[in-house]
């Protein structure tokens, strides 16, 4: 525990992209999990006049079937972050296992592996989703996560195994096989652990696509109406002419909270991306590094002296 809290506090000190990233995540999942506190209003009852404004019964107005917005929007997050949680984790699952799998064994799993993932990595990936949604029909929000995820890990698996391949030829891993370490010991515990910046990058760059995927799919009819999320909401909105109509809040409510989250998990994405690649490194994080390294000459100069 002392150790992840060290960890913790090195990541963010200076980081000002991961704290403001992770205070924006924080603060919406925080709004959506303490829904039926702050909303007394059932998602899915009508509980007002059609197409009403925001006022102080219904602070963002309600939808065209006399829903309130706010209720809905606070309920739906929970599908939606669900959504983009599952498919991240399912991705970032299955490019470990094929990226570094592959880089690992080499010989014909590599190529087998990697000719999957470039056959793969052929289909466009946006029309592949709209196609197999359309074929299965209205989709769940279950279903849309699992397509999310079987189609969102080539690239990554890509590059977990051009580390792998890296970590390959280092001496820990080579000691490890001479000393007759298992190949899956050495994979668990030589290999997996240096890769964890970089799951960590593909985890929240896959939550942040699928945040927008998921909501695209679902404005476009593809997903299940009856179940509310962003994304049905801007469905309904578009399907009500709520901007003919002048109902302006059934677009900004939804729009807004994806803004929100996909803006804060950019931001993270980016601070993961400086802390693992120096090169990329800004701000106070770049000056701390720079000190390091004067340092460290320093040290080399006085050695050789």
């Amino acid at each position: 525990m002392t150790k992840i809290l060290s960890r913790l506090t090195r990541f963010y000190r200076g980081n000002n992209a991961g704290i403001i990233g992770s205070a924006l995540i924080a603060l919406v999942v925080a709004l959506c999990l303490a829904a039926p506190l702050i909303s007394p209003h059932d998602p899915d009852r009508r509980v007002g006049r059609p197409h009403q404004p925001p006022s102080a019964e219904h602070i963002m107005g309600t939808t065209r079937a006399g829903k309130d917005v706010a209720a809905q929007a606070l309920h739906g997050g929970r599908v939606s972050l669900i959504v983009a949680l599952a498919a991240a984790g399912l991705t970032t699952a299955i490019a470990l296992a094929v990226g570094v799998g592959a880089g690992y064994a080499g010989g014909r799993i590599d190529e087998g592996l990697m000719a999957v993932t470039n056959i793969m990595l052929v289909f466009p990936q946006l029309p592949l989703l709209i196609i197999l949604a359309a074929f299965l029909g209205n989709v769940g929000p279950f279903v849309i996560a699992v397509i999310l995820g079987l189609t969102s890990w080539p690239w990554g698996a890509r590059v977990m195994r051009a580390q792998t391949l890296s970590l390959r030829r280092k001496e820990f891993v080579t000691a490890a096989e001479i000393m007759g370490e298992s190949r899956w010991r050495i994979i668990a515990v030589e290999i997996l652990p240096n890769l964890i910046s970089l799951a960590a990058g593909m985890f929240v760059g896959t939550a942040l696509y699928a945040i927008g995927a998921q909501a695209g799919l679902e404005f476009l009819g593809l997903g299940d109406p009856t179940v509310v999320s962003w994304g049905t909401m801007l469905y309904w909105a578009q399907s009500s002419q709520a901007f003919l109509v002048g109902a302006w809040w059934e677009f900004l409510v939804p729009g807004t909270l994806i803004a929100l989250v996909g803006g804060g998990l950019a931001l993270l994405n980016i601070s993961i991306d400086q802390v693992s690649n120096p090169r990329l490194r800004t701000g106070p994080q770049m000056k701390r590094w720079r000190r390091m390294a004067a340092t460290l000459d320093a040290k080399r100069r006085e050695g050789r002296a």
